[in-house]
This record gives structure tokens, sequence and C-alpha cells, in this order.
């Protein structure tokens, strides 16, 4: 299916409601989540919208695209902060279920197994969110 879009309302609208759609169906979906100023409408219109409907997002897992190599999750320019100022603070996320690339692992290539391996040990992504850059990009690292 290819969709075009006028506006980032629109897009946002859409992705909302495919979301709840997603939830409501299986509230044990797993999510595949990305950053950046494409998400941050939609991320801000699903909170809105599940509040409304007092959606239940406690039984998700969720697994984040990509991270800067040398932030802690902490660090304001981190997409882990992103992630909690923009999604999971607003909603009743389990933290636990949650999970974004380390920006500092002793071991990069060993890190990104283990991520990869636990994406699949959880049954794979249910439905990837994506902002796609200007030159083509999907993740940043």
């Amino acid at each position: 299916m290819f969709l075009v879009f006028n506006d980032p309302q629109a897009v946002s609208q859409y992705v909302s409601q495919r979301l709840i759609e997603l939830i409501k169906d299986r509230p044990h979906a797993i999510l595949g989540l990305a950053t950046g100023s494409t998400m941050e409408p939609v991320y801000q219109r699903f909170c809105r919208d599940a509040k409304e409907q007092a959606l239940d997002v406690s039984k998700l897992i969720s697994f984040n695209l990509d991270e800067y190599i040398g932030l802690s999750a902490e660090h304001p320019q981190s997409y882990h902060y992103f992630m909690n100022e923009h999604l999971f603070n607003h909603l009743n996320f389990a933290k636990q279920k949650t999970f974004v690339p380390d920006g500092k692992p002793e071991d990069v290539e060993a890190h990104c197994r283990q991520y990869s391996q636990k994406i699949v040990d959880c049954g794979g992504i249910d439905l990837q969110l994506l902002g796609i850059g200007s030159n083509g990009h999907i993740g940043f690292n």
C-alpha cells in the first residue's frame, strides 16, 4: 500500500488511528519505533487519541530503531530521552517492555547482536514506524 498525505497532521491522524486499531486488536503487539521531527506530531497525536480513548498500552513491547553512540539514556539529545519525552512518559507504557539501543555499550557489535536477537525472541515486529530522511536514510547510526 502506498499512501501520500499533504501535511503532517493528516499523517499523524492516520498513523494514530492505525496504531489504536492494532493495539485494540492485539494488546501485546510489538512495535518498532523511530524518533526525529517526523515522529513528533505522530506521537503527540497518538498520545492525545490514546488518552481520549483510555487506551491501555501497558502490554505493548517496543523496540526503537536507533540511538546515538556515546550518549547515555539520560542525555537530552539521546533517542531514549526523546522517547520518554514524546511518548513513554505520556501513556502507561511498561518501562521494562520498552527497548532502546544502549548508546554506551562496552561492545557495540555484541550489543547490536543481542538487541536483534531480543527482537527475534519476542516474535518480530508487528508494526514498524519510520521517518525516512530527505536523502532516503532509515535509521541513523
